[in-house]
């Protein structure tokens, strides 16, 4: 891994970097992170995403860290030609929607399912992304201003939550580096009336349909609902005593939407997450937290009663202890 290798990459074009579709703290302020890492070596880039930011506390972060992010369907002038940076993301995720500039870069935390050829390529399994971009900007000595610091340390906060999630040194270090740096004001900004009245009617639904088998939890929300409140949602439900691993999902539109979260040693959440839905939609991510997604086309050969269904999946797949260690 050497960023002055991304640097050299990207001259001379015109840069994007994508983050996930729904975009999270960590992605929005690993992004944030890289646009002004190439900033200072005279690299411009726009940030862009696909889907909605819903959650209030994401909304916050853009507007408390002054980042400007950008929708693609605002991103009419978009051309073959261009670069994209995927960052908190993999090519050919059910979460990373396909534009029409070249994918050349990829950075990312997660697990790799789909391999692909990246120009430049820095795909290392850590609690958070922003971890990876605070590197960058530490082994270049790359100056660093006390707002993007104080960004980059909330998205490590959120994606390892508190420290209590797939954290490893690089984690640790990085944090350390970074508070530091950062606008403590603004960091401590973040911390307030995070949750909005609309979340409750799915934190309700949620418990109204929960569910445990053998300490795996289920909960059922029937209606549209953000991947972010999703995953929170998945987390809130891990917190009871009689739960070691949570499925959430919600019904969409355009399909079923999941989350899941383990801290059993023997699952993995990313690995139990594909082997589950692979059949009818995708899945993956890291080993106590992963996500995945049941197309609309594929929800019909769930069945009648899909609920029963998704559980029967899951608890299948956690059968087979080989396939998901």
């Amino acid at each position: 891994m050497d960023p002055m290798k991304l640097v050299w990459l990207l001259r001379g074009h015109k840069i994007y970097i994508q983050t996930h579709n729904f975009p999270d703290p960590d992605a929005i302020s690993s992004a944030f992170g890289l646009q002004n890492f190439l900033k200072y070596y005279e690299i411009e880039s726009i940030l862009c995403y696909d889907g909605k930011i819903d959650k209030l506390s994401t909304k916050r972060m853009l507007k408390t860290y002054g980042i400007h992010i950008f929708a693609i369907e605002e991103l009419a002038d978009m051309r073959e030609e261009d670069y994209i940076v995927m960052v908190d993301a993999q090519k050919y995720n059910s979460n990373l929607t396909d534009c029409i500039a070249c994918e050349v870069a990829c950075i990312d935390h997660h697990p790799t399912f789909i391999e692909c050829d990246y120009l430049y390529k820095d795909i290392r399994i850590h609690g958070a992304c922003a971890s990876m971009i605070g590197e960058y900007f530490y082994i270049t000595k790359t100056p660093m201003d006390p707002n993007t610091a104080a960004a980059l340390t909330y998205g490590i906060k959120m994606d390892t939550s508190d420290f209590s999630r797939g954290v490893t040194d690089l984690d640790i270090d990085m944090f350390a580096y970074l508070y530091k740096l950062a606008d403590k004001e603004k960091l401590s900004r973040m911390y307030n009336n995070v949750i909005e009245f609309a979340d409750l009617h799915a934190y309700g639904a949620a418990i109204e349909s929960i569910s445990v088998y053998d300490k795996t939890g289920f909960a059922a929300i029937p209606f549209n609902c953000p991947d972010a409140l999703i995953a929170t949602i998945s987390d809130f439900i891990l917190a009871l005593d009689v739960v070691d691993v949570a499925v959430v999902y919600a019904k969409r539109e355009d399909g079923i939407k999941c989350s899941v979260r383990s801290e059993r040693y023997d699952v993995n959440a990313g690995k139990l997450t594909n082997l589950a839905l692979m059949e009818y939609g995708n899945g993956g991510g890291h080993f106590s937290m992963a996500g995945g997604f049941i197309p609309l086309d594929n929800v019909s050969k769930l069945g009648h009663n899909i609920d029963y269904k998704i559980r029967m999946l899951f608890l299948d797949a956690m059968k087979d202890q080989n396939k998901i260690q």
